[in-house]
């Protein structure tokens, strides 16, 4: 009996380690794509990662969900973008965008929009303790903010509420490219996070004035690399769910009889992301969280906001 036990007690801890090894393998692969001759994007497990190189060195848009694949963003960022990080940008507080900030050195430029700093220290303030707070973000900003960092211009916008209620757009403007943040789920269920200020109704209209830009290509936060079309057809998909789920509340529906009724037409191809015990943005997920909204079963949190 005992040896029995012994065997499979090993087993278990055999198991364990290969996917301990498997995870953190999965955790640490990142893969590169050009898209203009001066902008990258790093893919991996978190937000994609936007990379500005310039005369001076990189710009660098979020940095994902670990302090070690921080270590690996810099690294790529600074060998491809040819110099040291000038400035690191945080489309948003959520931790798969942010948490590999103390990867960089204490003081390094960090820009968000003010809500995000607060959304940061309310929601996730145990993470930006004292070996964190060196790279929370420093520079913030209401509705616009600019830089220019060797040659090249970065205009950074809050244009309404949507992903949450802080989410900031990256315009490289010199390069025509746009990074969206988590205004964009490329053919991917997006997150919808109403307890920050998240709204699908008014998020239909944040995306018409990140159209009203000029751009040629965009950068989703999350999802490959498209252009103009692939974020209409997002906004189609948000007018659709948003439509459906609000007309059922109007009808008296329930949320299980919403999910029943509600037949999205533009998420044939979308993918569901999964993290088991944790999180899972799927059909339901969507029409669950527009069911609230729209019937303010849940309303964002009172975060307490703080001067710039």
């Amino acid at each position: 009996m005992r040896r029995t036990a012994g065997v499979v007690i090993g087993v278990v801890i055999l198991v364990l380690g290969f996917g301990a090894v498997y995870v953190y393998g999965r955790v640490m692969t990142l893969e590169v794509e050009r898209v203009t001759e001066d902008v990258s994007v790093i893919y991996g497990f978190g937000g994609t990662i936007g990379v500005l190189g310039t005369k001076r060195g990189v710009v660098i848009v979020d940095t994902m969900t670990f302090m070690a694949q921080g270590r690996r963003i810099r690294e790529l960022a600074e060998r491809i973008g040819g110099g040291p990080t000038q400035a690191v940008i945080n489309t948003h507080y959520h931790l798969d965008h942010t948490h590999g900030n103390p990867a960089f050195a204490a003081g390094t430029k960090v820009v968000s929009t003010q809500r995000t700093r607060d959304y940061l220290m309310f929601f996730d303030a145990d993470y930006w303790d004292e070996d964190a707070a060196g790279t929370v973000p420093n520079v913030t900003f209401d509705d616009r903010h600019e830089l220019v960092i060797g040659g090249k211009t970065i205009r950074l916008y809050h244009l309404g509420r949507g992903h949450t209620g802080g989410d900031l757009v990256v315009l490289f403007k010199d390069d025509r490219v746009i990074h969206t943040g988590d205004l964009f789920f490329n053919h991917r269920y997006p997150n919808i996070d109403l307890e920050a200020g998240g709204s699908v109704r008014l998020w239909i209209e944040t995306l018409d004035r990140i159209l009203a830009i000029d751009f040629d290509e965009i950068i989703p936060g999350h999802g490959t690399v498209t252009d103009r079309e692939g974020l209409e057809a997002f906004q189609r998909f948000l007018q659709d769910l948003w439509t459906q789920a609000s007309d059922a509340v109007a009808a008296g529906k329930t949320l299980r009889e919403t999910l029943a009724a509600v037949e999205l037409r533009y998420d044939e191809d979308y993918e569901i992301f999964s993290v088991p015990f944790v999180m899972r943005l799927d059909r339901d997920f969507v029409v669950r969280r527009a069911w609230e909204e729209a019937s303010r079963a849940v309303l964002p949190a009172a975060v307490p906001v703080s001067g710039p």
